[in-house]
């Protein structure tokens, strides 16, 4: 986190006339929210890296976007556009997973080290609407779409294992076409089915639109609705938001559009291999919890172990052909890559949960002994089904920033051809009423 702001404070020094770099907030530790702006055009871009604490690629594409709106100036001048690039939205959170950043790029290291905030303290997310935001992260990020109104926003996130693909609020047309050139060149897979989009509208190979939010409670907010989020909150200024996904480690058969063999085999096996694995950790779990009270930030490495306890049967049972043999799941058409992705967020679900109890349990001292072999005996071993039964390959750092960068110029340059002439808040579909859950879409 040093070295990001360090470097853009570098950046503005060299360029003092075209690059200025403000505090836009302060986070909950007190740490500052910088912003870095490039140009001086009336059109707003708005870029927010780090909104997920455990995806860091996203600082270094908002430097790469900098320097390429320093020197070329058909992304300012010829554009009429201020380009808005936010280092780092939970810079809280990244500091809990800097111990996996300086490498070694392994997945034992990153998931014994892995940290993401419990979904009620994740900055994009408006558990209670805007009015009602809690976060002093998220209350900045609101202020600045308000201030703003950007015609584009572009949330930089990361997959820890699987392929790249963009989620939209609205259609960009070309992007599909942009995407699948810009992975191709960069040799990363695109992920062709996700399982956060997998109710979703496909506008093109990886590349999806976001349904408008719906309320619900925190299960139903996690797996099957898009929610109240600040993607969002700006559509009624006519912005479009793109989410870009790119992997750290990557798996070729996410790209894989052919018919699986038998996908209800699969499916059992996922959502059986789930439910043990939640099992096995929640008895964990229990026999750790007596000896935490001396672990400092045991309560901010709980809150997510227990969201993701939480989500782990039902993400299970709505998987399962014999939960619903009556014939009421409504998944859509599996084919190998969708069927990858779930069997990769499955086995997803139960690493993060081990990797957390691992940090609670070398905390705990002594009394967790006998807890933290059987944590390192499951770590290695699902590890090990990622790399050997996935064929998990690490992206190199310099190649997860240039297909960020890639997509976030295309998407501007599309979102400033399709820029709208007025206010979406009246279109069909867009509202704060209910929106098609992901499971029922």
């Amino acid at each position: 986190m040093d070295e990001l702001s360090a470097r853009a404070a570098a950046l503005v020094a060299r360029h003092p006339k075209d690059a200025r770099l403000r505090r836009a907030g302060t986070s909950r530790a007190g740490k500052p929210l910088w912003l870095l702006s490039v140009g001086h055009g009336s059109r707003q871009a708005l870029v927010v890296a780090g909104p997920h604490a455990n995806e860091p690629v996203g600082g270094a594409t908002v430097l790469r976007l900098a320097e390429r709106a320093l020197a070329d100036p058909r992304l300012c001048e010829g554009a009429d556009a201020t380009w808005n690039l936010l280092l780092c939205l939970d810079p809280d959170g990244a500091r809990h997973n800097e111990r996996w950043l300086s490498g070694p790029y392994a997945l034992g290291h990153y998931f014994r080290n892995f940290f993401r905030p419990g979904f009620m303290e994740q900055p994009e997310w408006l558990p209670e609407g805007a009015e009602r935001a809690a976060l002093p992260e998220t209350r900045t990020l609101l202020e600045l779409q308000d201030e703003l109104r950007p015609f584009l926003q572009c949330s930089l996130h990361g997959v820890d294992v699987g392929g790249g693909f963009v989620e939209l609020t609205r259609d960009l047309p070309g992007l599909p076409q942009r995407v699948a050139h810009t992975a191709a060149r960069l040799g990363i897979p695109r992920e062709l089915g996700p399982y956060d989009t997998l109710y979703w509208p496909t506008l093109g190979p990886a590349v999806y639109r976001i349904p408008p939010p719906r309320r619900g409670d925190l299960a139903a907010a996690i797996t099957e609705a898009a929610v109240q989020s600040t993607w969002f909150h700006p559509h009624p200024y006519g912005t479009v938001t793109a989410v870009v996904e790119a992997p750290m480690w990557g798996v070729a058969a996410v790209e894989d559009a052919l018919p699986a063999a038998d996908g209800d085999a699969v499916l059992r096996t996922v959502s059986r291999s789930l439910r043990h694995d939640t099992g096995l950790l929640e008895g964990i779990l229990a026999r750790l919890r007596p000896s935490l009270g001396a672990v400092p930030d045991a309560a901010r490495l709980l809150a997510p172990v227990d969201d993701y306890l939480l989500v782990g049967p039902g993400l299970a049972d709505s998987w399962d052909p014999d939960t619903h043999a009556d014939g009421t799941r409504s998944l859509p058409p599996l084919n190998t890559a969708r069927l990858t992705a779930l069997g990769i967020s499955g086995r997803r679900v139960a690493l993060r949960t081990a990797g957390l109890l691992h940090q609670l349990a070398s905390g705990a001292g002594p009394d967790a002994a006998g807890v933290l072999p059987e944590l390192d005996r499951l770590i290695d071993a699902w590890c090990a089904d990622y790399h050997d039964g996935y064929e998990a390959c690490w992206v190199p750092v310099a190649r997860q920033v240039e297909f960020q960068a890639r997509v976030v110029l295309a998407a501007f340059e599309l979102a400033g051809r399709y820029a709208p002439a007025h206010s979406h808040s009246g279109e069909p579909g867009w509202g704060s009423g209910a929106a098609v859950p992901m499971h029922r879409e």
